[in-house]
């Protein structure tokens, strides 16, 4: 009896914890802007600027295992997709000040709404998912393990 019994709580537990894992997957969006690929075969810092801004997503290994480390981003309300760890796009933006939107899920939809002024110096901005909501940094340098990121396609 008492067997049945833990392996009751254990199937429960087990069943639970798959459940929160895999509700944590958040619905892709299409991009509305145009990626910039061409010319960027190996990304260097000092072919971005002037522009050409590198966005990635700097998800640490936490949010990396339970699959809330996709980030759906909105640049003045424009969809610019959906990034996924360790993934990046290099778009092109001119100078001014932009309103960017990131969401992810973890139980709920974490939302942050940043604005972040774009120069010519302006080279990469990192975004990340935290505990509570989204963490955006213009870091103007790429990743220390760089190599391991991906190219996010347009979805």
């Amino acid at each position: 009896m008492r067997n049945n019994i833990l392996k009751t709580i254990r199937r429960t537990a087990l069943f639970s914890t798959l459940l929160l894992v895999c509700s944590c997957g958040l619905k892709s969006i299409p991009s509305d802007y145009t990626f910039i690929k061409g010319g960027f075969e190996k990304v260097e810092l000092d072919k971005l600027g002037n522009g050409k801004i590198l966005i990635y997503n700097g998800a640490d290994i936490s949010h990396k295992i339970d699959n809330t480390a996709r980030l759906n981003i909105w640049i003045d309300d424009k969809p610019l997709g959906q990034l996924r760890a360790s993934e990046y796009v290099i778009i092109d933006l001119k100078n001014g000040i932009y309103q960017f939107k990131v969401q992810h899920l973890d139980l709920v939809n974490m939302r942050s709404i940043d604005e972040v002024e774009i120069d010519e110096k302006t080279r990469v901005i990192k975004i990340k998912a935290n505990l509570t909501s989204n963490k955006l940094t213009i870091t103007n340098e790429l990743p220390k393990n760089f190599d391991k990121f991906r190219y996010s396609e347009k979805k």
